[in-house]
């Protein structure tokens, strides 16, 4: 399956290790070779760095570890490709504009029948590739763009309680784990997946880890495989399988969390 990772911060920080990590799945010794891609957020705009190839394979990803920019917010997807051709419109995270801010969104999961359901219909928003994954996005901006036409933006509950709902829906189509930012907070919400130790699919889809570093302790510097760069940082990760030896939590089950600056701000069993 894809392979998910996620970062929100109270300073600005850079991806090390853990990016490493999850490129090392897309190489020759994993089954997700089929594209990658990371959005780093600077302000309401991200930059974004895709390719429909081997994310263990690119020099790319090898110059972010090093030289990649500090952000708040990333989100990184390493893809297994399930459904369309392996091509960069297919390659998340996808990007699209909504209330004058940059939205993101990586999903990891299998959805048939997602693209003909009218309870996924994208209204206005159209897939630019073949993926269930985009047009899982393509439904998501249509509901939330009567939200961001209401308030920009609109309330951290009215978004998560639309997410919520969301949530439900989709895994109505299959494993729904999915990672979603609209430069304000970070939206992860954990379902299932394929479990490698039993090859079966169920929870948990994804992890979170939770950390306040210094740099006043080497070990911390670059603690969970994040550069520390302020004296204090608070920090949360979201990864569809931990990236290290650190005290990782398993999402529960439709557990849906909303982060913002590296704090957690809410969690909810999505119904």
């Amino acid at each position: 399956m894809c392979e998910l990772l996620a970062m929100s911060s109270s300073q600005p920080a850079r991806l090390t290790f853990s990016l490493h990590t999850l490129a090392s799945h897309g190489g020759g010794a994993g089954n997700t070779h089929d594209g990658w891609g990371v959005a780093f957020y600077q302000g309401h705009d991200v930059a974004l760095f895709r390719e429909p190839a081997a994310a263990g394979d690119s020099a790319l990803v090898r110059h972010l570890e090093s030289q990649g920019p500090s952000t708040n917010l990333a989100i990184s997807h390493i893809r297994r490709a399930t459904h369309g051709a392996v091509q960069l419109s297919n390659t998340q995270p996808f990007v699209r504009e909504l209330g004058g801010r940059t939205h993101v969104f990586a999903h990891n999961g299998h959805l048939p029948g997602v693209m003909s359901s009218a309870v996924m219909a994208g209204g206005p928003y159209r897939p630019v590739g073949e993926t269930d994954s985009e047009h899982a996005f393509c439904a998501l901006l249509a509901r939330l763009s009567i939200l961001w036409e209401a308030a920009n933006p609109p309330s951290l509950e009215a978004r998560l309680s639309l997410l919520a709902q969301f949530a439900s829906d989709l895994r109505s189509f299959g494993p729904a784990n999915f990672l979603y930012a609209d430069g304000d907070a970070l939206f992860a919400h954990g379902h299932r997946r394929i479990q490698r130790a039993s090859g079966h699919t169920e929870a948990p889809g994804l992890w979170m880890l939770q950390r306040h570093c210094t740099r006043a302790d080497p070990a911390s510097e670059h603690h969970g495989g994040v550069s520390v760069a302020a004296d204090e940082q608070a920090l949360v990760l979201m990864a569809s399988v931990p990236l290290s030896d650190a005290a990782w939590r398993p999402l529960a089950e439709g557990e849906l969390v909303a982060v913002r600056g590296g704090e957690v701000a809410h969690s909810r069993l999505a119904q």
